[in-house]
């Protein structure tokens, strides 16, 4: 494995049918440059999260391989799901790891773009690092209207796509592309079904929060008319309600920075939020692969042992984040680091 790595996190709009993701990551086990780490697939996401890393050149010319093939064997015309998506290649984030800078990263998306655009006439829009204009640097506002809202949208002045036409293909949607920052996926389930209450938690804590309201349950505005908000607790986070199956609602979230917004902390707090509603949380995931350092700080908090070893630290990171309630959780696989030493994926 080279000393120079990048990895891409591409999500696909397909998680309930395996022989299809076989075929999209079959370019990923070809190629001697790149590593699979991880597939996550998501039967009520209908989504699967791909994690791979390698030398820059090589993740670009597999992921741009494994796109061609899922915009053929992906309709989404066809598609339903829990996670909101505008694509049959919903997103293809770059993420530097080692040896590689942010501006490597936002020119691997430049290419990406170019070539998925011009080879298949698909819209792309660059976010995060890459973004070109404000309203376009967090994922959410650009997927806001989701798949059903694009063919209005790419009509709209503002919302042309960086790469490619201003023309809805109903097969494929529109795709993003960016350099970013490590992100951790990392979702808390709660004993309860109701997914409104696992949304009024995820406004706690996020940190655009939630709306501002009156007794009677009207929004409160300004002078303006612009809707009040109330941040949430964290800085660089990102969360909403979902289900994790028809039992158990979820909080799921993003963490854009895990230095300044730990595992440990948005658990604390969800346990907290939930004890206000009578709830508890019961389980975690993660979703993808995460950095050792997360998981080291999270094993300080839980284990508060100064003398423990790494290895301890993450099994005291593992019970605390409740990350082996849903089933087993395997470091040697989910931790980025020791993936990469492991050099495999079972």
């Amino acid at each position: 494995m080279t000393s120079r790595l990048v990895e891409c996190v591409p999500n696909f709009s397909e998680g309930r049918d395996k022989t299809i993701i076989d075929r999209i990551i079959q370019p990923i086990l070809d190629n001697e440059g790149v590593t699979l780490l991880d597939i996550d697939m998501g039967v009520d996401f209908n989504r699967t999260v791909v994690t791979m890393v390698g030398d820059p050149e090589s993740v670009l010319d597999t992921v741009v391989q494994c796109t061609s093939i899922a915009l053929e064997l992906i309709d989404m015309t066809m598609h339903s799901g829990e996670h909101a998506r505008m694509g049959a290649v919903d997103v293809v984030p770059f993420i530097p790891i080692s040896n590689v800078s942010m501006d490597d990263c936002v020119d691997l998306s430049h290419r990406y773009g170019k070539a998925i655009s011009t080879k298949h006439n698909l819209p792309i829009y660059l976010y995060a690092e890459s973004a070109k204009l404000t309203q376009r640097v967090r994922l959410p506002d650009i997927r806001r209207g989701e798949y059903e809202g694009f063919q209005d949208k790419l009509s709209q002045p503002e919302w042309k796509p960086d790469y490619g036409p201003s023309q809805f293909t109903p097969k494929m949607g529109v795709t993003a592309t960016g350099g970013r920052n490590l992100l951790i996926a990392y979702n808390v389930n709660l004993n309860t079904d109701n997914k409104s209450q696992a949304n009024q938690i995820a406004g706690k804590i996020r940190t655009s929060g939630h709306l501002i309201k009156d007794e009677e349950g009207s929004t409160i505005k300004d002078a303006n008319g612009k809707p009040l908000r109330q941040p949430g607790i964290f800085s660089n986070l990102q969360a909403a309600g979902w289900m994790y199956d028809d039992k158990t609602a979820q909080v799921s979230m993003n963490l854009l920075d895990f230095n300044s917004t730990g595992l440990h902390q948005v658990t604390d707090a969800i346990r907290i939020e939930a004890s206000k509603l009578g709830l508890q949380a019961i389980s975690s995931e993660l979703v993808g692969l995460v950095p050792l350092e997360a998981i080291l700080a999270a094993g300080q908090h839980y284990g508060n042992n100064p003398d423990a070893s790494e290895q301890e630290l993450v099994d005291y990171a593992i019970n605390g984040l409740m990350l082996n309630k849903l089933e087993d959780f395997d470091p040697n696989s989910n931790i980025i680091e020791w993936a990469i030493r492991g050099d495999h994926i079972e």
